[in-house]
């Protein structure tokens, strides 16, 4: 049924998530152990930032000289602390010593995850309750993480973790105070040594700033992640990497990259892109484009659309206007031979749906209570960082680069599909079936491809001996869209080929960061 409420499109995504692809798709990812961190990237602190200035910004003051008493005491009470530390302890600086960038990004998936459920409708059978970020918990809870919502989640996440970073290279590199078992024999830490400056605490950065973040764009979880920053901070004690002073700067500057990425996150434009009341002028003006047939919500009751504005939120990597050059052409129209062939297609997969058509529909349909599309690609770069081993930093920079290429894919496909007001195939012919429910939002072009697209690229520069595998899957994901007939093939091949676009802008300023 093409026309059924979102309910059964939430029910049957999920069952079929869950007995075709639960092991691959799961929020939780195995567990990493710390690997030694061989590179340290000595000129990290000179890398550009996104929202910073420099890393030099933020000034952090020199810390006592590991020859002070100061310091002294603090080794003292640093072995106090090891040597009390209960199993659960060691294995807590074990598990946040399998680096807490990818940690961090884990956690949001899985709030991700837990939040991408829309509300059912109101008792009056006609409208839908609001999620109010004044009242998280109550339900609808906020926020409704959709694959637009988590793409500038994690874009948002990344960007604070790697600004931090570079900050905290700069005042490591600065001050060059070792950690503390290069001054002290005796202590033998739970995870492998390195020679990078420990103060300021790279951890405690990335703790705080990730933390910060998330509690702003998931408040019900206030204390679920003040309790897991605080953990994530004296794990570091527990597995002898660093003392009480080198923790204390990493929180504060931490806090500071914070404040700054929050102010950013305030003025981007997301809080009108869920404005419903342009919705009149949205359509009207495509009709002034030609479109006469436009998208409408088949939930039942009508369900809002999803986030109709957007496409005006800040992007990362190109301005405005670079955003409208990208927008694509109209797509072919109802009657023309190009849309006719696409719906023929849709109309011999309906009735003759293959199991691997299935199969690929069902494993990258990304729908409710799944980490969305973004979060499929934000996991796809987590295991390839794990895999060549990064060191904080330098997965600190992949993460920023990746997620802020998604969260731009998000933008400009959002602007596209409120511009154009492509009706969906199942709009256009209600014999379409589709295989896991119908988005709420127009066809054209397709968000998986855009999404798929600039991830693929992103992570293709910076993991070349992947691209074809990386490229392959972005394929599949696109049409996986197809196969599900939740979008006609030009929605998809056109959404992949822009997603790719979007994504040399991200690769464009990896090549200009100063990290090569």
């Amino acid at each position: 049924m093409n026309t059924t409420p979102y309910l059964w499109w939430m029910l049957t995504s999920l069952a079929v998530l869950f007995l075709l692809v639960r092991c691959e798709k799961s929020p939780e990812s195995p567990a990493a152990e710390p690997y030694p961190e061989t590179s340290l990237d000595a000129n990290g602190g000179t890398w550009k930032t996104c929202v910073l200035t420099s890393g030099s910004e933020i000034s952090v003051p020199a810390p006592a000289a590991p020859t002070s008493s100061a310091y002294s005491l603090e080794l003292n009470n640093l072995k106090q602390y090891m040597a009390t530390a209960t199993p659960e302890q060691k294995r807590l600086a074990r598990f946040w010593g399998g680096n807490a960038v990818l940690r961090w990004h884990e956690i949001a998936r899985e709030l991700a995850a837990r939040y991408n459920v829309p509300p059912n409708y109101n008792p009056d059978g006609k409208t839908y309750p609001n999620p109010d970020p004044n009242n998280p918990a109550a339900y609808p809870r906020f926020p409704f993480a959709n694959p637009p919502y988590t793409a500038r989640a994690l874009a948002l996440l990344a960007v604070a973790q790697y600004d931090g970073l570079v900050a905290a290279w700069h005042a490591k590199f600065q001050h060059n105070r070792l950690a503390p078992y290069k001054y002290d024999s005796s202590i033998e830490p739970l995870i492998p040594t390195n020679d990078l400056p420990a103060y300021p605490s790279e951890d405690a950065v990335i703790a705080v700033a990730s933390c910060e973040l998330l509690k702003m764009l998931f408040p019900a979880e206030k204390g679920y992640l003040d309790r897991l920053a605080e953990e994530h901070i004296q794990s570091r004690l527990w597995a002898g990497a660093n003392v009480e002073s080198d923790l204390h700067a990493g929180r504060v500057l931490g806090q500071a990259v914070a404040e700054r990425v929050l102010a950013y996150a305030r003025n981007d434009g997301m809080a009108r892109a869920g404005d419903q009341s342009k919705m009149d002028s949205i359509r009207a003006d495509a009709a002034n484009r030609g479109i006469r047939e436009q998208w409408h919500s088949l939930d039942i009751p009508e369900r809002p659309a999803m986030l109709p504005l957007f496409g005006y939120v800040k992007t990362w990597n190109f301005d405005e206007a670079t955003k409208i050059a990208l927008r694509p052409p109209m797509p072919p129209m109802p009657g023309s031979p190009e849309f006719e062939a696409d719906m023929e297609e849709l109309r011999r997969i309906t009735k003759n749906r293959t199991r691997e058509q299935f199969r690929i529909a069902a494993y990258w349909a990304d729908g409710p209570g799944s980490y969305t599309p973004p979060g499929h690609w934000n996991r796809r770069a987590a295991e390839l960082i794990q895999e060549k081993q990064f060191n904080e930093i330098r997965s600190a920079r992949a993460m920023a680069l990746v997620n802020t290429a998604l969260h731009d894919a998000g933008v400009t496909c959002w602007d596209v599909k409120y511009h154009y007001m492509i009706m969906r195939p199942t709009e256009a012919d209600r014999g379409i079936k589709t295989s896991t429910g119908i988005p709420n939002f127009p066809a054209y072009t397709s968000g998986h491809s855009t999404f798929s697209g600039a991830g693929a690229e992103v992570l293709s520069y910076l993991f070349p001996d992947h691209a074809s595998n990386l490229q392959a899957m972005a394929k599949e994901a696109s049409e996986s869209r197809v196969y599900g007939c939740i979008h006609y093939r030009f929605d998809c091949e056109v959404g992949l080929q822009a997603g790719r676009k979007v994504g040399q802008y991200a690769v464009q300023r990896g090549r200009t960061d100063g990290s090569q």
